[in-house]
């Protein structure tokens, strides 16, 4: 069944078995929609809701692999709680109930790629939870950047489409993360190392890389290492060349050291110091990025002597990306000029009623990008995040025209500036953290 998003969405507000109701429909394919639903119990939980039509399926053996996956517990493993049959317009479904997951790693790709030092926490997690479901005779089968989320700031990986060791999958349905030997062996442990090569030339460089002589994935020289070598690893064609997760995990745990000596001299060499994050909170950016900033299409960074009592980390910036011939917010000419950062004067919180506070699930993100004056103030406040609830996006937008910063200097003039204010509803509290962006 291959259905528009105008369908989809039409099912916003209907309930599922009695159980589920459609709150918002999330996004989806021609061929599955995932909504925003909700479980009972003591409180109500927040939960994502997949459909895939039955007509192809081969409905039992499907929800058979989901029931399998529900048994499964990991820190890094989307949560599965429960899968059954519905009909919904006269069309067959199947279901799984998982755990909502507010972002995911394909929605930065688009806009920039992940530093080396986003890589290096991306990574080890990514690699547990394979380890894991490959101890336990399961495959992922669908390593790529969409299937990396977060889940109230801890880095997960999908769950509702593994498979068992050697099981075969759609043949018509390839791509460029599957190994050469998917069509006719099926998949394996050694079919996810190869994704997951993709997808780690992938972030680093926002494309896969070029297939060449059978199949062999062309590692570009320009990766940093150890990434660059691990990629090679993975990408053999010969499945029993390839590294394992294991090794990937071993490799990291030896390289850790230099691989943070590398950012920091390479964040260092082009950028003030003052802009650098020490390694210790390294492993925050990437879930920052993913949970609060929908991986912002300019890092922010930390205002100087900023504090939240509530989240001193998790709410600053990122280091620097040294991927670019210039430092992010500089150029050339302005390097040799003395800058001074801003600061914010007047923060105001948005007015939230304590009926729709009483409404809030977990927290509600809404962040705001802010053009400011010379002078200051602000003259025009954008969504940038996808929103989720007109309401708060309204209250978070009206809120955040009425800030009042100390605008960044130049050789001690004054000049316009972009901040993104990252507004967090929840319901007791409202929170906000602003960042000053790179220009």
């Amino acid at each position: 069944m291959r259905a528009p998003r105008e369908l989809w969405e039409k099912w916003e507000g209907r309930v599922i078995d009695g159980r589920f109701p459609l709150r918002q429909w999330l996004g989806g394919s021609e061929h599955s929609s995932v909504f925003l639903t909700e479980r009972s119990g003591k409180e109500s939980q927040k939960g994502a809701i997949k459909f895939i039509p039955s007509e192809d399926l081969e409905e039992d053996s499907q929800l058979s692999r989901w029931a399998d996956a529900e048994k499964l517990s990991h820190p890094h493993l989307i949560r599965l709680f429960e899968c059954g049959r519905c009909q919904i317009d006269g069309t067959r479904f199947l279901y799984v109930v998982m755990e909502y997951a507010e972002e995911d790693l394909a929605q930065i790709l688009p806009q920039r790629a992940l530093s080396p030092a986003e890589v290096t926490e991306m990574l080890p997690p990514t690699a547990e939870a394979l380890a894991f479901l490959h101890q336990a005779g399961f495959v992922h089968a669908r390593i790529k950047p969409s299937n990396i989320m977060a889940v109230d700031n801890q880095l997960k990986i999908s769950a509702d489409g593994l498979r068992k060791n050697g099981e075969h999958g759609n043949a018509s349905a390839t791509s460029a993360y599957d190994a050469p030997e998917v069509a006719t062996v099926g998949v394996s442990p050694s079919t996810d190392v190869w994704s997951l090569g993709i997808m780690l030339v992938t972030v680093l460089i926002q494309h896969g890389p070029k297939l060449g002589n059978g199949d062999r994935g062309v590692v570009p020289e320009t990766l940093p290492e150890p990434f660059h070598k691990i990629a090679q690893q993975c990408l053999r064609v010969d499945p029993k060349q390839r590294c394992t997760v294991s090794d990937i995990l071993s490799k990291l745990q030896v390289q850790e050291p230099l691989v943070a000596q590398a950012v920091e001299e390479r964040v260092t060499e082009k950028h003030p110091k003052r802009w650098f994050i020490v390694p210790a909170i390294a492993t925050l950016l990437l879930l920052a990025a993913l949970a609060g900033g929908k991986f912002l299409i300019k890092k922010a960074q930390v205002l100087p002597g900023e504090t939240h009592p509530t989240e001193p980390q998790t709410a600053s910036g990122d280091i620097p990306v040294p991927q670019s011939p210039a430092p992010l917010g500089a150029t050339a000419k302005s390097e040799q000029k003395t800058a001074a950062r801003g600061r914010v004067l007047q923060q105001v919180l948005p007015d939230v009623s304590r009926q729709a506070q009483n409404t809030i699930t977990g927290r509600v993100k809404v962040n705001v990008q802010v053009a400011v004056d010379a002078s200051g103030n602000v003259s025009q406040a954008t969504l940038a995040s996808t929103a989720t609830s007109k309401y708060f996006t309204n209250l978070a937008l009206a809120a955040a025209r009425r800030w009042k910063f100390d605008p960044p200097r130049v050789d001690g003039q004054a000049t316009s500036s972009q901040w993104l204010l990252r507004f967090q509803f929840g319901r007791t509290s409202t929170q906000v953290f602003p960042s000053e962006m790179n220009r």
